[in-house]
């Protein structure tokens, strides 16, 4: 199962960038290991930017249902 493996692969650099940019701060570090990736695979480069906007957009969903949440309750 090659996309599997594909997928598996670029998630998992997807969440050790994502961990490494929040990390050192450095927020030009995404593109940076996207670049790389395309230089020399423009499939993988296509998943990995996938999975960043998928966790991306995850982690502001939970973001978004903790504030509500928070709102519902009184809690803070």
């Amino acid at each position: 199962e090659p996309m599997g493996v594909l997928e598996d692969l670029a998630d998992k650099l997807a969440q050790d960038v994502l961990a490494a940019a929040e990390k050192t701060g450095d927020d030009t570090l995404v593109e940076m290991i996207s670049r790389e990736l395309g230089s020399s695979s423009q499939t993988t480069q296509e998943a990995f930017n996938t999975a960043i906007r998928m966790r991306t957009a995850e982690a502001r969903a939970r973001v978004a249902l903790e504030e509500r949440l928070k709102k519902h309750t009184g809690g803070g």
